[in-house]
């Protein structure tokens, strides 16, 4: 073989060795996530990036690449907790989701004036001034924010109210206001054995366990989480994480609360 031919040949070799040894570190490590949407607000920021700690919940046949790997339930498995920030997969739309985890198995949830009720003990809210952002285009989707003091002119204030809210067993995060909407006030979820409850921070802007599927996010099954969300990488303000110029530098390595 000459020189030529075994060097392409151990070229093809390091290529394809690199993409299994990155399909094994996605797949049992860190998954990379950039937030495309608002419902996290303002907890997490479209244009955010960060990597999905794979290793908090253990493994499913959803912790491979489509769904591939041959796991029956989960293996190696720890339980979450109450407040953590979750990469799921939406059990009907295939498309992977994050959200805050409210309610456990077992747990009834209720929202009540906007306010979240678990087994009766309210999450308290408490006022923390505004969440003020720029009325314009957002991430590659290019979506406007909604906002309180709606109509707003393309680049004036879009302004929310924000809340400190705690819940039951001590997780304090931030949560947004806009207006009062059909999910401010809901009658009791009762979170079945083996699944979990979602809620977004941007609480007014987010499709989650309040509304069933196919439109929202319904009760979600152990087996379709992927992982924790515990620290932004970088965040980018731009239509692309490649403009380095719109990146965030506030959210370098900015823990996830």
């Amino acid at each position: 073989m000459s020189d030529k031919k075994e060097g392409l040949l151990e070229t093809v070799k390091t290529v394809v060795y690199a993409l299994l040894i990155a399909g094994v570190f996605r797949t049992l490590f860190f998954q990379p996530f950039w937030i495309p949407s608002s419902s996290m607000k303002d907890t997490l920021l479209v244009g955010d990036f960060l990597f999905v700690n794979k290793m908090a919940y253990g493994y499913s046949k959803y912790s491979c690449p489509f769904g591939i790997c041959p796991i029956d339930g989960r293996i190696l498995s720890s339980d979450p907790e109450r407040g953590d920030v979750v990469v799921f997969r939406h059990p009907t739309q295939g498309r992977d989701f994050i959200k805050r985890l409210i309610g456990l198995p077992g747990d009834k949830v209720q929202v009540q004036n906007g306010v979240v009720f678990i087994n009766g003990e309210e999450a308290v809210q408490v006022p923390d001034g505004l969440f003020v952002e720029t009325y314009e285009k957002q991430g590659p989707q290019g979506g406007y924010p909604a906002c309180a003091n709606a109509p707003v002119a393309e680049g004036g204030e879009c302004i929310k109210e924000k809340f400190l809210e705690t819940l039951p067993g001590g997780v304090t995060h931030s949560v947004l206001n806009i207006r009062d909407t059909s999910v401010d006030n809901t009658g009791v979820y009762t979170v079945p054995e083996g699944q979990y409850f979602f809620m977004g921070d941007n609480r007014d802007n987010s499709a989650d366990s309040r509304i069933e599927r196919p439109i929202g996010v319904g009760f979600v099954p152990a087996e379709y989480l992927l992982g924790r969300a515990d620290r932004i990488v970088f965040s980018s303000a731009g239509r692309s994480l490649l403009y380095f110029w719109t990146w965030r530098a506030d959210r370098f390595f900015k823990a996830i609360e």
